[in-house]
């Protein structure tokens, strides 16, 4: 049976919004949302935060043991290493990636990539080649074989550090991109050259997820997917000048 794992990459130094995976939305740290919403995934097997061995980053290994989440520690900078190492001790045979600073990370979407990697004959499988989804609802599926070639093959520090570069660049590697569903253009605010801001970058973006959460959470739990927030967004324009000029 296929292993499908989830792997979120977490850091605390952010330089233009330290510490943020860890910052509070509600009542619950950042890292916790993105965590429980990936394992929303039907499609989804396990789902592991994969942070780094610097002390700085002793925060999230202790807030992971403390709420059972599963982590693995390794390279700050060689994260393609700490990717490769992490679905390794894993035993992944796909391997879905995502960061920790997208708290409106969408299940459905998730399955959806998911579902066409499964479907597809390509090797890489994302939703971010082409923007038609909002920033911060992106997910890259490949499989372990695929990791193993681009953790031996990639040598620039840039491929080291952002895991995919060398797979979407190269000619050997087949990809796909899954578009969204959802026409977004059909709200008064968008177009179809309209890419919405939902990760977690700088104060501002911080300030703008905090107010959907406290708008769409329903009795401590949230319950609202990409539509929802859409929705919120036409009924309340003032939500989005908050991080507009991000």
């Amino acid at each position: 049976m296929s292993n499908t794992v989830a792997i979120i990459q977490a850091r605390m130094g952010s330089t233009r919004l330290p510490e943020k995976v860890l910052m509070n939305i509600g009542n619950e740290p950042m890292l916790s949302h993105v965590y429980e919403r990936t394992k929303h995934a039907s499609l989804v097997d396990d789902v592991v935060i994969a942070t780094s061995t610097e002390s700085a980053d002793d925060a999230i290994a202790s807030f992971c043991k403390s709420t059972g989440i599963e982590c693995y520690r390794g390279s700050e900078t060689d994260v393609l290493d700490r990717y490769y190492q992490t679905a390794s001790s894993r035993g992944a045979d796909s391997i879905v990636r995502l960061t920790g600073d997208c708290p409106l990370l969408s299940p459905p979407v998730i399955d959806r990539v998911i579902g066409a990697y499964s479907r597809s004959d390509a090797e890489y499988v994302t939703n971010t080649i082409q923007y038609t989804y909002p920033d911060g609802l992106d997910v890259e599926v490949f499989g372990f074989a695929t990791l193993e070639t681009t953790w031996n093959e990639a040598t620039e520090p840039a491929e080291r550090e952002h895991v995919t570069p060398y797979m979407r660049d190269s000619d050997e590697i087949p990809t796909e991109n899954v578009e969204n569903v959802l026409d977004v253009s059909q709200y008064d605010f968008t177009d179809d050259d309209t890419v919405l801001r939902w990760t977690v970058d700088h104060p501002e973006d911080m300030t703008f997820v905090r107010e959907v959460y406290a708008r769409l959470t329903r009795s401590g739990h949230w319950v609202f997917d990409q539509q929802s927030v859409l929705e919120l967004l036409e009924r309340e324009p003032a939500l989005r000048t908050i991080n507009e000029d991000r």
